[in-house]
């Protein structure tokens, strides 16, 4: 190959290369940063205003689906309470579970009914048809007869002067186990009993209920039972005393321990068994004057004072 031809073909190449070249508008420096800063940006600003938009559809389209999801629920739930479901072989053994928790709700919910309202105590209505006899109607055997000699004479002998109590008001006393002891002497153990006439009356201080003394398989005596309280949760206390009371009472018309209402007895008790001193209570430091036997020491909370000496 000559040289002629190669320089021709280097010239030719050269011309091509340098018309692309024309073709090709150069850029310059500031054309450059202009260009790559325009697109650099407008990106940005389609992303901005893409994000704006997304998170508004995002807040509009919650609600919608916050309502969708609610109304399926409140949908379903109407069926499960007034429905119960079908009974399988694994919830029938806690159906009666279920129906033995509400009931016992039930029954935890009824309301509480007051004590001073009456305990509603009624004496129970017997079967006239039975061969027994309802106590708290019949007067069966009342002074039919006599008692024998025997339990007359257990009945009116008289009161120990040990047995005998004084309250610090003054009044003597004969303490309710000392009766009980006394009908037991008269008739036996079981030989005897009290038998409540009616229902136990509440009101704002007192408790109070009729009472018969039936011995020997006859009605003896009635009296009326009266107990003080000061506090409602004392009520089933105060009806234990009341019946006390009662019995005390049905008692003084069998003649045990009579003489402790004859005025001449209490006075001269009194004078030979008790005294009157002064005390202090120990916490207030009250100063007040109480009865007591001289055998006795100054009960609790109380103590000796020498303000009357």
């Amino acid at each position: 190959m000559s040289a002629l031809p190669a320089r021709h073909a280097g010239a030719c190449l050269r011309r091509c290369l340098n018309s692309s070249r024309l073709l090709t508008p150069s850029n310059s420096r500031h054309t450059y940063a202009t260009t790559t800063s325009t697109v650099r940006t407008a990106p940005k600003r389609v992303v901005r205003t893409a994000s704006t938009t997304t998170t508004a559809a995002r807040s509009n389209t919650a609600p919608t689906t916050a309502a969708r999801r609610t109304t399926p629920s409140t949908s379903n739930a109407a069926p499960a309470a007034t429905e119960p479901p079908p009974t399988t072989v694994r919830n029938a053994a806690a159906a009666p579970t279920a129906t033995t928790a509400s009931s016992s709700n039930g029954a935890s919910a009824a309301p509480v009914r007051d004590l001073e309202e009456g305990l509603q105590d009624n004496p129970l209505e017997l079967d006239p048809e039975e061969n027994s006899r309802d106590w708290s109607r019949s007067f069966h055997g009342l002074s039919s007869e006599r008692f024998s000699d025997a339990a007359a004479a257990a009945l009116l002998e008289p009161i120990a002067a040990d047995d005998i109590e004084i309250k610090p008001d003054g009044i003597i006393y004969l303490p309710e186990i000392k009766y009980r002891r006394i009908l037991n002497r008269a008739f036996g153990p079981g030989g005897w009993g009290l038998a409540p006439r009616g229902e136990t009356i509440v009101t704002g201080k007192t408790v109070t209920r009729e009472y018969g003394l039936v011995a020997g398989g006859r009605l003896v005596s009635v009296a009326r039972g009266e107990q003080q309280y000061f506090d409602p949760e004392g009520i089933p206390t105060a009806t234990e005393g009341c019946k006390s009371n009662a019995l005390m009472r049905c008692c003084k018309d069998l003649g045990v321990a009579s003489e402790l209402w004859d005025p001449r007895f209490i006075r001269k008790f009194m004078k030979d068994y008790g005294k009157k001193v002064w005390v202090e209570h120990v916490a207030t430091k009250k100063r007040k004057q109480i009865y007591i036997r001289k055998d006795d020491e100054i009960p609790y909370p109380w103590k000796e004072s020498k303000f009357g000496a």
